[in-house]
């Protein structure tokens, strides 16, 4: 059954006795029952749902919010499955990385329609637009981040080979140029021309840095993908992008103007200056940040979310899913980021055009 129609309301729809025994073996207990069901906010390549679970029995007895994770009607190419994604959830958890604590993985699609995986719901605040206001949930904004660019360390600890993330496969030879050419593969399959992207992802490649020592990054670590409850950070958020990479394209990512949601001054992640992410970085990591290829990472990351903008629109115009959302996203989002694009790559902004 769809996952909307078996979520809806304040309960789940009958039949519901499949997934409540479901949780019930996994959790070890006698018996589970579903009291709560509601659909969270964001999230817009995948659906999230609330569940208040009352558990009888075992070592979870008692009511416990937990958040079900599954997959949206129609995703984008290049995001992970909900399996991969646990898998890397479970990998931050144990170096350290504060994430949402992963529970239990359900591959089997009988019981929603689609593969899903269950975690302890964290508390707080994930909105961007409300981090980075003036008297915001996010308290301390240098402090806090600073503490993401520990996060961001913790994560860049994790490196190949490692058997328990083997479906990333080999790392690409050079992330920067892999980048371009996904890029450009989804470009020339669009009817209509994106010229002035193509000059973007063309000065991506001229000026694509050496590669680095592969790391795991999290390709989506940005102001809106973290929750904050009253200064304290509770759970870095959304692994579906993860893979083997530059060490320097998240903090790219993170620092990107697209990102700063209207603050602009405060180039991490419009929380402070960049100095303190680095900072935090630059401790748990034990090595100085490259300045150099976060600024070349900025431009990738612009480029990057105009072909993402571009394919979240797809799934309004062609795949037929009804969203105002994934409309605007389409049509206004690459618009703006190119024009950024074509500010960032000016050639009197370069040594070398």
């Amino acid at each position: 059954m769809a996952v909307t129609a078996a979520l809806a309301g304040e309960r789940f729809a009958e039949p519901r006795g499949p997934l409540e025994a479901f949780l019930a073996t996994a959790a070890g207990a006698s018996a589970a029952e579903i009291t709560r069901a509601a659909p969270l906010t964001g999230g817009a390549i995948q659906e999230n749902w609330h569940l208040s679970v009352t558990f009888t029995g075992g070592p979870m007895e008692g009511e416990q919010d937990l958040v079900l994770r599954t997959d949206s009607p129609s995703g984008v190419a290049v995001s992970l499955g909900r399996a991969q994604e646990f898998a890397l959830l479970t990998a931050a958890a144990r170096a350290g990385v504060t994430v949402p604590t992963p529970l239990w993985l359900c591959e089997d699609t009988t019981l929603l329609g689609r593969p899903f995986y269950l975690m302890r719901r964290v508390v707080g605040t994930a909105a961007g637009h409300l981090l980075v206001k003036e008297g915001s949930d996010a308290g301390d904004k240098p402090a806090l981040a600073e503490r993401l660019g520990e996060e961001m360390a913790r994560i860049h600890a994790i490196r190949p080979p490692r058997p328990d993330l083997d479906f990333l496969g080999a790392p690409a030879d050079d992330p920067a140029l892999a980048l371009v050419e996904r890029c450009r593969a989804h470009l020339s399959a669009r009817d209509r021309a994106r010229p002035a992207l193509e000059w973007a992802l063309r000065w991506c490649e001229r000026h694509a840095p050496p590669p680095a020592p592969p790391v795991l990054v999290h390709l989506d670590f940005r102001t809106g993908n973290y929750m904050v409850d009253r200064g304290a950070l509770t759970g870095v958020l959304d692994w579906e992008f993860a893979d083997w990479g530059d060490a320097m394209s998240d903090l790219g990512w993170f620092c990107a103007k697209c990102w700063r949601f209207g603050r602009p001054d405060l180039e991490a992640g419009g929380l402070a200056e960049r100095a303190a992410l680095y900072r935090g970085y630059e401790r748990v990591a034990g090595r100085p940040v490259d300045h150099e290829r976060v600024l070349y990472w900025e431009v990738a990351a612009h480029a990057r979310w105009a072909v993402i903008a571009l394919q979240q629109g797809d799934r309004f115009l062609t795949d037929g899913e009804a969203s105002l959302e994934l409309a605007l996203t389409g049509r206004v989002r690459p618009v703006e980021l190119e024009l950024e694009l074509l500010r960032m790559t000016a050639p009197r902004r370069w040594s070398a055009a």
